[in-house]
């Protein structure tokens, strides 16, 4: 596969370290968004890449003005965009929906649906101009087997995949494919209960594939 230019939201933590280290070694160069500059400047010499492969920024992903002009500096950095890997977490439940307050759904809808749209409205523009392009994230089966005390959560993550898969409609004819990974939890410690980070990544990287060039709109379920 040719080098392409891969954005990764959420950058510094488990799984997003361990995906900016995958697409580097496949020769590609990395955009890297995150909240926390420390980290963010540890994981990028940690990474060794030539500074024409690599851009980071610290970036609020709910303020759509900085990150449109995020956007638009990796553009005109790389020339293109290819791929957009949103893996930016963020969980709380143990709460009935009566108990449940107001700014528990707002922090959900915050972190998953509203950081998703502002993403979309920066960066897909730029996948289409480059008539290539892959939107993957990641979510949990809940949103269609729901679970109860996790409302605020499933509401948010539920949100955020409607807009993946109209997305994917909406892009169908254009060059590019979105789809979803649904895990029930990450291994991150090789406990062997849930989906480790290398069977996510190795998900990704065949959703990245030529092969995979008609696969838009889907929930990949990795899990048992």
């Amino acid at each position: 596969m040719d080098s392409r230019v891969v954005v990764i939201t959420g950058a510094t933590g488990v799984l997003g370290q361990e995906t900016a280290r995958a697409f580097a070694e496949r020769g590609h160069s990395l955009a890297l968004l995150d909240h926390n500059q420390e980290k963010l400047d540890s994981l990028v010499r940690g990474l060794n890449l030539p500074a024409e492969r690599l851009f980071s920024r610290v970036v609020d992903l709910l303020d759509a003005p900085t990150l449109r002009a995020t956007a638009e500096a990796v553009a005109a950095k790389f020339g293109a965009v290819h791929g957009l890997v949103h893996l930016v977490g963020g969980w709380t439940g143990g709460k009935s929906i009566p108990e449940a307050s107001v700014d528990d759904l707002t922090f959900m809808l915050n972190q998953h649906a509203w950081t998703t749209f502002h993403l979309f409205q920066a960066f897909v523009p730029h996948l289409i101009a480059s008539g290539w392009g892959r939107v993957i994230t990641l979510s949990l089966p809940l949103t269609v087997q729901p679970a109860a005390k996790m409302g605020p959560y499933a509401a948010g993550k539920s949100a955020q995949e409607a807009l993946v898969t109209t997305l994917a409609e909406e892009t169908r004819q254009q060059g590019v494919t979105a789809n979803i990974i649904h895990v029930q939890a990450i291994d991150v410690k090789g406990t062997g209960k849930g989906t480790s980070p290398k069977e996510i990544i190795a998900a990704m990287e065949y959703l990245f594939s030529e092969e995979a060039s008609t696969v838009t709109g889907t929930r990949m379920p990795l899990y048992k």
